[in-house]
């Protein structure tokens, strides 16, 4: 079930019902409607309790939204969507949904409710936090912290690195927030989980990584101790068009492509077959290697990008 926006003459508690998804507060409701009214809604069944305290104005399952708005209310004042969750309600996609991540305040407790709730509503993770400023809240359905927070406290909170750097690459690639705006975020937690990986994540995206393979292939270069490539560097083709290349070192006359995965034979391979011989025709180097390859054998690809530097050397 959706709610259409009221009318101008609804009542508060359509508004409230509206505004909040159908979601509210045992408190909400019966002073609204009054506390007969709102049992005789749960004994005839038309509406669902959720758990203590928490009811749903209708019979039927729950959709995504009326999801977020139960992690919220259950978490109790002061709480936010937080973390992943508040990066996807932003628009952020491919992120993991479940569970769904709420923040509250240092001095609050953790509710016990968020263990007894139904089998169609996900699992709730709940943190707290000593430094919520006003400046990281923002209005939403529900309210929120900002992006940049989502995505520190996402990256912070992240089952491991990789999920990390990938949530930090996923927001700024698909353009939801800066690299400039995580880092003032960050400078706020000088001590917090994955400090240094978040701040060299957006460094490297700042320096003109746009994917999660280019992050990989630079932080590779810089554990080898391989010079700094010059990332999304724009040239001309043959036909006169403008093209990108994903890592190139000047000095070496080497240009580096990475895929995101194995490419089959379609038009897209084609033309990165065609742009590739037009830089060999040109008399760069120019070397290709899977996104998978860098992450498992970093050595392999090292090592050959130090024999290519050494033969423009010597050439």
């Amino acid at each position: 079930m959706r709610w259409d926006c009221p009318n101008g003459d609804a009542s508060e508690f359509d508004w409230l019902a509206f505004e909040q998804s159908g979601v509210l507060t045992r408190t909400q409701a019966e002073a609204l409607l009054g506390r007969h009214p709102v049992h005789r809604h749960l004994e005839l069944g038309r509406w669902r309790t959720i758990c203590r305290n928490l009811l749903l104005t209708h019979n039927g399952p729950m959709h995504p939204e009326q999801q977020l708005w139960v992690a919220v209310l259950t978490a109790g004042p002061g709480a936010l969507l937080a973390g992943r969750s508040s990066a996807t309600a932003g628009g952020v996609v491919g992120l993991r949904r479940e569970p769904i991540q709420v923040l509250i305040p240092a001095p609050r407790n953790r509710t016990g409710n968020a263990e007894r709730l139904p089998p169609d509503m996900p699992e709730i993770q709940i943190f707290r936090t000593a430094r919520l400023p006003q400046s990281h809240c923002r209005t939403g359905r529900p309210p929120r912290t900002t992006q940049a927070r989502s995505v520190v406290d996402a990256a912070a909170w992240a089952e491991g690195d990789d999920e990390a750097r990938t949530i930090v690459v996923s927001a700024c690639q698909q353009r939801r927030v800066t690299p400039e705006e995580i880092g003032r975020v960050l400078d706020v937690f000088p001590r917090i989980k994955r400090h240094r990986l978040i701040a060299r994540t957006i460094a490297d995206i700042a320096g003109g990584a746009l994917s999660l393979a280019e992050v990989d292939f630079v932080t590779l270069c810089r554990k080898f101790e391989l010079p700094a490539p010059k990332l999304q560097q724009r040239r001309r083709d043959a036909a006169g068009r403008n093209r990108f290349l994903d890592a190139y070192w000047p000095e070496f006359r080497l240009h580096v492509e990475v895929d995101g995965a194995y490419h089959v034979v379609d038009e897209q391979w084609a033309a990165d077959m065609i742009r590739q011989n037009d830089v060999w025709i040109k008399g760069d180097r120019i070397l290709r290697f899977p996104a998978s390859l860098i992450r498992s054998r970093p050595d392999v690809v090292a090592l050959q990008l130090q024999q290519a530097m050494n033969a423009a050397a010597r050439s």
